[in-house]
């Protein structure tokens, strides 16, 4: 995502930050044409219509303004980009340098798309940067988030148990981390058995993935995150109103695996652990029954009252395994 990012140039298009307050004196400073195209438009620099596209004597994008109005600048940038996505020139953000790191973010996160099942036609805009934008550290951010956002839109279909813990295990392997996984009937044998509980009716297993990195002598932290890949419901079926966006039930391993790639990119002093209970709930013969009463690994009895609550129960033992692997207490110095 870097190529986002360029040093300054000959030419390129502004975007220029307004609040209602600042746009009366902006305004003082342009020529009369640009005044009467802002009047047209009855612009007014506010969060609700916060973009204006400036035209040149050559109907060519000359400026994209936008109003803030306390927005974080981040949001302004990715709004704008999405604005001028017609022009094919450079753009800069004019903002206060040390908001342009997060300009940066905005305008990139904005140019998101998801190219998995198709070819992406749109071409990416960029945008120039001073010398003093650390261009690796914003591009860490963004691959980061846009590695979280693939996972969560691939379907069902294509990101079950099988694959998710194959995101993990090739974020392990770009981080130099280690990858495990306790697999299938081994959850039992294993004290895992809340989450073997809830997957075993799906075709694929379910599973424990786990990722560490990091040196022994640093502060532990341990990540949870919930890795549900297909919510039917289990036999307290879901409507399908309700289960439309059940692919993004695994959106918290997603999550976790994003941050953990980029803890490890911008090297944090942490040692770091990553546990993701990996599971579909499916319906079939062998599926969970409501007032089943599970054991957890904590090894306390549950009553289902119902099969749409597997989240919490596959998190019950990714998080009695988290509490027993004795992460650093919360008064730990942090950097």
């Amino acid at each position: 995502m870097s190529d986002h990012f360029a040093p300054i140039g000959k030419r390129s298009v502004p975007i220029i930050p307004l609040t209602a307050a600042t746009l009366d004196a902006w305004l003082k400073k342009q020529d009369a044409r640009t005044r009467r195209w802002v009047a047209a438009q009855n612009y007014a620099a506010r969060p609700d219509s916060a973009l204006l596209l400036l035209p040149d004597a050559q109907g060519k994008l000359a400026a994209v303004l936008a109003g803030i109005d306390g927005a974080p600048q981040y949001l302004v940038a990715g709004g704008a980009s999405g604005a001028a996505a017609g022009g094919q020139l450079p753009h800069r953000c004019e903002v206060e340098a040390e908001a342009l790191a997060e300009a940066a973010l905005g305008f990139a996160l904005a140019q998101y798309q998801f190219g998995r099942y198709r070819k992406l036609e749109k071409k990416a805009l960029v945008l120039e940067l001073p010398a003093g934008i650390d261009r690796a550290a914003v591009a860490r951010r963004v691959d980061s988030i846009a590695l979280v956002r693939d996972l969560i839109n691939t379907p069902a279909g294509d990101m079950g148990p099988e694959a998710l813990a194959a995101a993990a295990q090739d974020a392990a392997k770009r981080m130099g981390g280690k990858f495990s996984q306790v697999v299938g009937e081994e959850l039992l044998t294993k004290n895992y058995p809340a989450i073997h509980a809830v997957g075993r009716a799906a075709t694929q297993a379910p599973r424990l993935a786990r990722i560490e990195w990091g040196k022994a002598n640093h502060p532990h932290v341990v990540l949870v995150g919930k890795g549900v890949t297909f919510d039917t419901g289990g036999l307290d079926l879901k409507p399908l109103s309700a289960m439309k966006l059940m692919k993004k039930d695994m959106g918290g391993a997603a999550l976790m695996i994003g941050l953990a790639q980029l803890i490890a990119a911008e090297a944090l002093k942490i040692r770091l652990t990553v546990l993701l209970p990996i599971v579909e709930n499916a319906i079939d013969g062998d599926a969970f029954r409501p007032q089943d009463i599970l054991r957890t690994r904590k090894g306390l009895t549950v009553e289902i009252g119902s099969t749409d609550a597997e989240g919490r129960l596959i998190l019950a033992d990714a998080l009695a395994e988290a509490s027993g692997s004795r992460p650093s207490s919360s008064s730990t110095r942090r950097r």
